[in-house]
């Protein structure tokens, strides 16, 4: 199989499928039986493939399959569909939201999918297939792969929304302010997953809505059932985004309200010594005519003046509620 080739089945229309290699890939994908080709579109050498192969396709379309950047989004030509969909990225080191894109062109005969990076519902779908529990026609593959797709991504999703209720617990219990940088990450994934989980759920809209004529009702049925999947997620990707936003304020009046206190207490303490500090102050000058300077008991005499000074102010503090 070539380098730029993944992928290549001959659907059984049974659930099975049969790998290709060389030329009949080449072959197939020019029939009538259904046929499955996953390409590297990093690969050189698949745009010229593409191009010589599937001359049947408009050139905007192979344009798409191979954009540096997509969204999801659906585009019906004729009687096929072009389909881009993204999903969580679960490759070594890399971020989840960091979503990637399959590009999709789907007819009666033919599916052709690219992608620029490893995405493992493909691999589900061969999994299945070779099992023998495959999509047995282009809109069962549909089907299948957005529901791969999904079941990759509700376990993401739902430690997000875990991480929220922990780091919202965790902010009641101590208000630490290390927390600020998980909340700022809580926030920005839920922003990145919408960003991508919105078009997404428009497009599977539209490929329900459409009247693409190897789409039955029964697939139009599990489109349903992934666009009400797609709608739950990007509500629940709301409401994380709503309340880590709660939870920073609801930190930054935390911190506010201890650098206030702290503030308060500082006053306070400044406040009784000011008057102490201006006595001692004034007596503290070089100058002849100093009370007390032939008095022996003039120090004692002069601490029960601070400490009634002291407690005249505590009388007052408490008087106005200043403490």
């Amino acid at each position: 199989m070539s380098k730029f080739i993944h992928l290549a089945y001959g659907f059984d229309g049974k659930g099975g499928a049969e790998a290709l290699e060389g030329q009949a890939i080449s072959q197939l994908i020019r029939d009538e039986r259904l046929a499955w080709v996953h390409m590297d579109a990093n690969h050189p050498d698949t745009k010229k493939w593409l191009e010589s192969e599937t001359d049947y396709l408009d050139p905007f379309i192979i344009d798409a399959l191979l954009a540096e950047e997509t969204r999801p989004r659906m585009t019906p030509v004729n009687d096929g569909v072009l389909l881009i969909l993204r999903g969580v990225n679960l490759n070594e080191n890399a971020d989840p939201e960091d979503m990637v894109s399959i590009r999709l062109w789907v007819d009666k005969h033919r599916i052709i999918s690219v992608r620029k990076r490893s995405l493992k519902a493909a691999r589900d779908i061969e999994a299945k297939l070779l099992l023998g529990k495959g999509p047995k026609d282009s809109g069962e593959f549909i089907c299948m792969l957005i529901t791969q797709l999904f079941n990759r991504m509700e376990p993401v999703l739902l430690a997000l929304d875990e991480a929220t209720d922990d780091t919202e617990e965790q902010v009641l219990e101590s208000g630490d302010n290390s927390l600020r940088e998980r909340i700022v990450n809580i926030r920005k994934q839920a922003i990145i997953f919408r960003r991508y989980m919105s078009p997404q759920r428009d497009a599977i809209e539209q490929l329900r809505m459409s009247d693409i004529s190897w789409l039955n009702e029964r697939h139009k049925r599990n489109l349903q059932e992934s666009y009400n999947h797609v709608t739950r997620y990007v509500e629940d990707l709301d409401a994380i985004r709503e309340r880590s936003q709660i939870v920073k304020d609801e930190l930054a009046n935390m911190l506010a309200d201890r650098l206030n206190r702290n503030m308060y207490v500082l006053s306070v303490i400044a406040a009784i010594f000011l008057p102490l500090g201006f006595l001692t102050g004034l007596l503290g000058i070089n100058i002849g005519g100093i009370p007390g300077t032939d008095n022996a008991n003039a120090f004692w005499i002069f601490s029960g003046i601070l400490v009634l000074t002291v407690i005249a102010q505590v009388i007052i503090f408490k008087k106005f509620k200043w403490f």
